[in-house]
């Protein structure tokens, strides 16, 4: 098995190394992340993940840079950019519309990135902590003009921050509670925040 699987292309190797260690995590947790644990899984020998990724941490480092990478491309795709190009509530529900389907396509990727597992190694916090200053930040532009004429934010950074949260806390909930928590009713729910705010 070993000498078919050294077949594959060498892009094609890292991403299935990459989605052998994310299934691990994703089981068990990074304490259960080795070489070997991937090598194994993978049906290959260990030369071939430290081939590509050098060391453990190298491994962990790249995966941790993919999964940032998915979660904040998805979030790029769905963040208003400006809130006076159309109605302010309705553009903010389409945004928590996009986010939550985002969770919901790739729970693997928001649990790691919305609910780190014991042992994450600190580079996921690092990210983590990058990606949301990024968000805020957009979203906090996004939020200078308010939700109106008259309904300016005092505090567009701590708006966003604050809708940031709501979201961030909305998407744990269809992760750890889906059928208590369905998409359907957090929508609804911020539709009714975001007209009382307004």
């Amino acid at each position: 098995m070993a000498s078919t699987a050294t077949r594959l292309p060498a892009e094609e190797r890292r991403r299935q190394l990459l989605e052998v260690t994310r299934s691990i995590v994703a089981r068990e947790g990074f304490h259960a992340v080795s070489i070997e644990a991937v090598a194994r899984a993978a049906g290959i020998t260990r030369p071939v993940v430290y081939g590509h990724f050098g060391d453990l941490p190298g491994l962990l480092e790249a995966l941790v840079d993919q999964e940032s990478e998915r979660a904040l491309g998805q979030l790029a795709d769905v963040l208003p950019r400006d809130l006076a190009a159309g109605d302010p509530r309705e553009l903010l529900l389409a945004a928590l519309r996009g986010y939550l389907a985002a969770v919901e396509a790739e729970p693997v990727t928001w649990r790691l990135v919305l609910m780190p597992p014991e042992g994450a190694p600190a580079i996921l916090r690092d990210r983590i902590a990058q990606g949301r200053a990024a968000v805020v930040a957009q979203l906090a532009e996004a939020m200078r003009p308010g939700l109106g004429v008259g309904r300016e934010s005092p505090d567009p950074e701590l708006t966003a921050r604050t809708l940031s949260t709501l979201a961030d806390e909305a998407a744990r909930l269809l992760l750890t509670d889906p059928q208590r928590y369905p998409s359907a009713r957090l929508l609804a729910h911020a539709r009714w925040l975001l007209e009382e705010l307004g």
